[in-house]
């Protein structure tokens, strides 16, 4: 278990190292960032002032280095354009983020969960087919396009919910909707799937024919052996949806990280926009590592495997 464990922690060090290189090199390639931080029209000498006071006329050695050695300290540099701490500046953005990954997240096992079995259980009815329905039309639907609909329904239609903003729990209702509809829809077609699957064992058969009631033999015999690949899908899902809460955010204006990455990579803010692709890369890998202890957990034979 403790080698296991061992080896997800050095690929995940090693991924992060591959990520903290690539995002640094790839900003540098993108341009120049005081063609869009000065005015048109800045005279030569003031181009050359700030490019010294924000090191970039250093060689990209050097600059990678310096940045490294920040990060390492926890010092990401100031924003060209705020002129002040990039971790300040995520640190008041990072708890929206947080509340509507949350509750993306609520929804999508709550729901998803109990719809899969119900769908198991119904299958060939009409309601199971209503369940994988939804479930299709939530995977097939584009985030974007979803939030847009949305937007236009709840918000300019039925005036029920804002449309932009994060001052309360109802503005983080439609981006948490949007954002856990794609979990949500791969929760129930793999839920379902293994839970018939599971229901087709021999040992369930036994488990019926001793009289065992029928929620104990879904609750505790097809459940927990149908769980090992639901909890691996939520793992991938939780990964995906990091990364698509940088579009969410920006459709919902919400003020989180995601809306904030796209503005920095727009404007070529290197500092915030390094920062904002290494933290999402460090949720998704940290996220990966504790599905795969998780994965570990449940199921014996990886432990075996791993040993």
């Amino acid at each position: 278990m403790l080698d296991f464990l061992a080896r997800r922690i050095l690929g995940a060090l090693a991924t992060l190292c591959f990520v903290i290189t690539a995002v640094f090199f790839a900003t540098r390639l993108s341009g120049n960032a005081m063609d869009y931080l000065l005015p048109p029209g800045t005279d030569a000498q003031t181009n050359a002032a700030m490019v010294q006071q924000f090191g970039l006329d250093q060689p990209l050695w050097v600059q990678f280095f310096r940045f490294v050695g920040g990060l390492l300290h926890g010092d990401m540099g100031l924003s060209f354009y705020e002129r002040r701490p990039v971790v300040d500046i995520y640190a008041e953005r990072l708890p929206n983020t947080l509340q509507l990954f949350a509750y993306a997240l609520l929804i999508s096992v709550i729901a998803g969960v109990p719809l899969g079995i119900v769908a198991a259980l119904k299958r060939g009815t009409a309601m199971g087919s209503a369940i994988m329905a939804l479930a299709f039309i939530g995977y097939a639907t584009p985030n974007f396009v979803l939030a847009i609909i949305m937007i236009l329904v709840f918000s300019l239609k039925l005036h029920w919910l804002p449309s932009s903003g994060s001052m309360t729990g109802l503005h983080f209702l439609m981006p948490a909707l949007v954002l856990s509809a794609l979990m949500l829809a791969e929760i129930i077609r793999f839920t379902r799937n293994a839970m018939l699957d599971v229901l087709g064992q021999d040992y369930i058969r036994t488990a019926r024919a001793k009289g065992m009631p029928k929620f104990l033999v879904v609750g505790k015999h097809a459940l927990r052996n149908a769980a090992i690949p639901v909890v691996t899908v939520i793992g991938l899902q939780v990964a995906g949806m990091v990364g698509r809460c940088v579009v969410i955010e920006a459709v919902f204006a919400t003020k989180g990280i995601g809306d904030l990455v796209v503005f920095a990579a727009i404007g070529r803010d290197y500092p915030v926009l390094q920062f904002g692709v290494i933290l999402i890369a460090t949720l998704v890998v940290v996220t990966s590592v504790l599905i795969d202890l998780l994965y570990a957990l449940i199921d014996p034979r990886v432990k075996v495997t791993a040993s």
